[in-house]
């Protein structure tokens, strides 16, 4: 048998693992999908059918992240990570999605001589799945980042990467003096994406970088100009933004006709800490 950090979604009690099952002290048991994840999301908070990501945006944002267009973004948020971490603890990242990022955020801890154990949640179970069947490393779990399976100050990192917010949620995981890392899209990122398909593109909104209980430490910037020359890319580029779920009919024929496309990419890593 084996502790982690995951907590019983139903009566909040230690998960211990044994074998692929996992249970706690209430007997409350649940058993790892084939491809390794667990699935910690009740039913009382699954608000649709199959929630979060879709399966073709999961494969296309996965697609694309392969072939290395934002490998710029995750050296960044690697690096913001290697500054903070112990020698050993405890990397969690909130809204993992495919993967793409915990993966390798957590190589690069290894690379530089360090011991992360690292987790991650998704509300999509095609994508905890995906995550989960590329890498056997790190421990996944479909799960809400507004109710995280996750016991209370077991991470010292946790990693929030354009997913949804609850900054009540990841105090609690955090060890005090533990270390928020998160990624938001900067002012111009994709412009010329945005212009090619929109008649009026506009720049994104930059918030104040203040969250309510945390203390700001620093920014980092990630920005490079890409150059997709496959359709495809672009469809799977454009279906991971939100403009995918907002988009006409007439901006979309714009975007099916394009052949190639040279954008910028601009990201803030913020980086922050619990008191």
């Amino acid at each position: 048998m084996s502790k982690m950090i995951w907590q019983c979604p139903v009566c909040g009690l230690p998960l211990i693992a044994e074998g692929r099952s996992l249970h706690c002290e209430n007997r409350h048991a649940f058993d790892r999908a084939r491809s390794g994840y667990v699935h910690l999301l009740p039913s009382s908070r699954q608000h649709a059918k199959l929630p979060g990501d879709n399966p073709e945006m999961v494969r296309a944002r996965r697609n694309f992240l392969q072939k290395g267009y934002y490998s710029h973004l995750l050296d960044t948020i690697a690096k913001a990570a290697a500054d903070v971490f112990p020698r050993e603890g405890v990397l969690l990242d909130a809204g993992c999605g495919e993967g793409y990022y915990t993966n390798g955020a957590a190589s690069r801890l290894i690379d530089v001589g360090l011991s992360p154990s690292v987790y991650g949640v998704d509300i999509s179970k095609t994508a905890a799945d995906l995550a989960a069947r590329f890498d056997k490393a790190s421990d996944y779990a479909v799960g809400s980042v507004f109710h995280l399976p996750v016991q209370d100050e077991s991470c010292d990192v946790v990693m929030s990467i354009f997913a949804p917010y609850c900054g009540e949620e990841f105090l609690r995981v955090l060890k005090p003096g533990g270390t928020f890392i998160m990624a938001i899209p900067a002012a111009r990122h994709l412009w010329q994406l945005k212009a090619a398909v929109y008649e009026n593109p506009y720049e994104n909104a930059v918030k104040d970088y203040a969250l309510e209980g945390f203390t700001f430490i620093k920014k980092h910037t990630a920005e490079r100009e890409i150059f997709l020359d496959q359709p495809q890319d672009i469809a799977d580029l454009f279906s991971m933004t939100p403009y995918a779920y907002r988009t006409g009919q007439a901006e979309r024929e714009r975007l099916a006709s394009m052949q190639q496309l040279t954008t910028e990419t601009a990201f803030e890593v913020l980086v922050y800490r619990k008191p």
